[in-house]
């Protein structure tokens, strides 16, 4: 009996931390289509910073999301960019064929180094202006920072 309570609460655990995980992500606005995000981009005149992630197998995405993206810091900076998400997970729940397939497309031309995490800042016209790609477990964001800095400095 005592297992079973042990596993319940372990699950119960586990689901409200990916709700939250969740729900702080979206709380950024994230977009999920590049057309989309080139009209925002031109209209606020902001860079686009997409980020490929394979939300459900890639273990350094899920670090950076939490070391980078669900900060304080990352959120003060994240209003002057136009931000878009591009996941490639293994899980067919996660986004639509149609989603993937869009998907595909963007990591296809901007996913220059195949690898995940990956960030890739383009200018309004689609054009990339900088990239940064992994991320280590020594879970130090600092270059993460530069690079958005950089790309924030040179915009």
């Amino acid at each position: 009996m005592k297992k079973i309570l042990f596993l319940f609460l372990i699950c119960v655990t586990f689901s409200i931390n990916a709700q939250d995980e969740e729900d702080y992500i979206s709380n950024l606005n994230w977009l999920t289509d590049l057309s989309e995000a080139k009209k925002e981009s031109v209209a606020s005149q902001k860079p686009i910073l997409i980020y490929f992630t394979g939300s459900d197998w890639c273990a350094p995405c899920k670090m950076l999301k939490k070391d980078f993206f669900h900060t304080e810091k990352f959120e003060a900076k994240a209003d002057q960019f136009v931000l878009l998400m591009i996941d490639m997970p293994r899980r067919i729940d996660i986004i639509t064929e149609e989603q993937k397939k869009k998907n595909q497309k963007v990591v296809n031309k901007y996913n220059t180094s195949g690898g995940y995490p990956n960030l890739v800042a383009l200018n309004d016209q689609l054009q990339i202006i900088g990239e940064l790609s992994g991320y280590t477990f020594l879970r130090e964001t600092d270059r993460h920072y530069a690079f958005i800095d950089a790309i924030l400095e040179n915009y």
